[in-house]
C-alpha cells in the first residue's frame, strides 16, 4: 500500500469516527451504520473494511471512555480503604452508563465474532480493570467470594439501561445502585450473627 493510500484510509477511519461519534450521541445504539457511510462520504464497504462488527465501530467510539475508566480502577488500588474503591469505581461506570448514550448497551453487545473467536470488548476490558479492586474487597472481607467482576458491571448496566427514561436518571440511577450495593457489600455488624457466619464461611 502506498503512503498516499494509508493516508487516505487513516482520514477516512478518523472522518467515519467522529461521525459515528456525533451519530451515537444522537441516537444511542440505534446510530445508523448507513447513515454514518453517507455523512462521512464513504461507503458502507469502507466502513465495515475499518470496523468489520457494528460492536467494532462502538467499542471505537467508546475508545476514551473505557480508557478514563481503566486508568481510574487502577489509580483506586492505591485508595486506602478497599470498599471505597469499588464503590467509587462502580459510581463511575454508572455516570458513564447514564451520560453516554448508547454506552451501556455497548457493554452488553455480543463480545465474539462470526466464528465464535472472543474479541476486543468493552465489557471485557472494564471487567479486567475491576478485577483487582474486586479481589481487593473479597480479601479485605467487604465482599462475598461470589461476587465478579462482570456481576457488578452487569448490576451497573442494568440499572443505567432502567433508569435511561427517567426525569432525573443519573439521580435514580445513583440511588439505585446505593440500594444494591447494601446487598454487593458484607455488612461487618452482621458478621457475629449465625447468616453473617455461614456467609463468612461460604466466602
Amino acid at each position: 500500500m502506498t503512503d498516499s493510500l494509508r493516508a487516505d484510509a487513516r482520514r477516512n477511519r478518523t472522518l467515519i469516527l467522529e461521525v459515528a461519534r456525533a451519530e451515537v450521541a444522537a441516537r444511542g445504539a440505534d446510530a445508523s451504520s448507513e447513515k454514518i457511510a453517507r455523512d462521512a462520504g464513504v461507503g458502507s464497504a469502507t466502513v465495515r473494511r475499518h470496523f468489520p462488527t457494528r460492536h467494532a465501530l462502538m467499542h471505537a467510539v467508546f475508545r476514551q471512555r473505557i480508557d478514563e475508566l481503566c486508568s481510574l480502577a487502577a489509580s483506586l488500588i492505591e485508595h486506602q480503604d478497599a470498599r471505597a474503591a469499588l464503590a467509587n469505581f462502580l459510581d463511575e461506570v454508572l455516570r458513564y452508563c447514564v451520560e453516554a448514550r448508547g454506552f451501556a448497551i455497548t457493554l452488553t453487545l455480543d463480545t465474539r465474532d462470526s466464528t465464535g473467536a472472543a474479541v476486543e470488548s468493552c465489557s471485557g476490558e472494564l471487567e479486567k480493570a475491576a478485577a483487582p479492586l474486586v479481589s481487593w474487597a473479597i480479601d479485605s472481607g467487604h465482599v462475598s467470594s461470589r461476587v465478579t467482576p462482570a456481576d457488578l458491571l452487569a448490576l451497573v448496566v442494568g440499572i443505567a439501561l432502567t433508569t435511561e427514561k427517567h426525569q432525573s436518571p443519573l439521580e435514580r440511577a445513583g440511588h439505585l445502585l446505593t440500594v444494591a450495593s447494601e446487598g454487593v457489600f458484607c455488612n461487618p455488624s452482621a458478621m457475629s450473627t449465625n447468616g453473617g457466619e455461614t456467609e463468612a464461611a461460604q466466602a
